[in-house]
């Protein structure tokens, strides 16, 4: 399934797409129209207008309010991967960005409400320490926030929710905010609802407009990447929809 992932993403897909246009031979129209196609594929996928105008399909769940954050029993932090042999912090690898937008989120609403944390990541590779155990330090040493529960054995956001929900329904827990990127919360927050949690979305890191003028037209690698990051999204949504947890 990994393979298949990287397969139909790009940048792998416009360079296979380049690949067949030349295997084809660019004179023929074929040939040369998956040439073109792999190529300006590329460089309009690494635009901020269409990394804005693919993440910004993948985020319904406004801010939540008080109130709602108030009817829950404790909040859940999704690991968003790691980075490894990171010096500076002294744990060997440490949470990757995605995670410590999450976390410093997870933090704010735990001010808020003063409710208790579950941290969920596992061993992708077989590495040492599970993700959650990084979550929990980066909370401790770096946020002066205790993680409650950690949960190290999931490796996917379908094992964060089956995983998480057996730890809480143990508290008698059946009401949670789970935390995440904006663009991700969907396909967690049906995970979640599946495993007969009522969940509270708490999206963080909402997709930035797009500046003005040619600006929003110029590649960068780094909107290439936030594109990548939500086609991955959309297939996950897709196999969702087939197997009937999303609309």
């Amino acid at each position: 399934m990994t393979l298949l992932k990287i397969l139909l993403l790009p940048p792998t897909l416009n360079v296979l797409l380049v690949l067949l246009g030349l295997l084809l031979s660019p004179r023929r129209f074929l040939g040369a129209l998956l040439i073109m196609l792999g190529l300006f594929g590329l460089l309009l996928l690494a635009t901020p207008m269409a990394s804005h105008a693919l993440r910004q399909g993948l985020e319904p769940y406004p801010v939540p309010a008080r109130a709602q954050l108030e009817s829950a029993e404790a909040i859940v932090v999704l690991g968003g991967g790691r980075d490894y042999r990171a010096p500076e912090f002294g744990w060997g690898d440490a949470p990757a960005n995605p995670t410590w937008r999450r976390l410093a989120y997870a933090t704010h609403l735990h001010r808020q409400t003063e409710l208790p944390i579950l941290v969920s990541g596992g061993r992708v590779h077989d590495e040492e320490f599970a993700e959650a155990s990084l979550m929990a330090a980066a909370l401790r040493d770096v946020f002066d926030v205790p993680a409650r529960w950690l949960e190290g054995e999931s490796r996917s956001t379908a094992e964060n929710a089956r995983f998480s929900a057996e730890m809480l329904r143990a508290e008698g827990i059946e009401r949670v905010a789970v935390v995440s990127q904006a663009w991700h919360l969907p396909r967690a927050v049906a995970e979640f609802e599946s495993r007969g949690l009522a969940v509270i979305p708490a999206p963080t890191e909402f997709t930035s407009p797009p500046p003005e003028g040619l600006a929003a037209w110029l590649p960068r690698a780094y909107h290439l990447n936030q594109s990548t990051r939500a086609l991955h999204e959309w297939l996950g949504r897709a196999a969702h929809r087939l197997r009937g947890l999303l609309p």
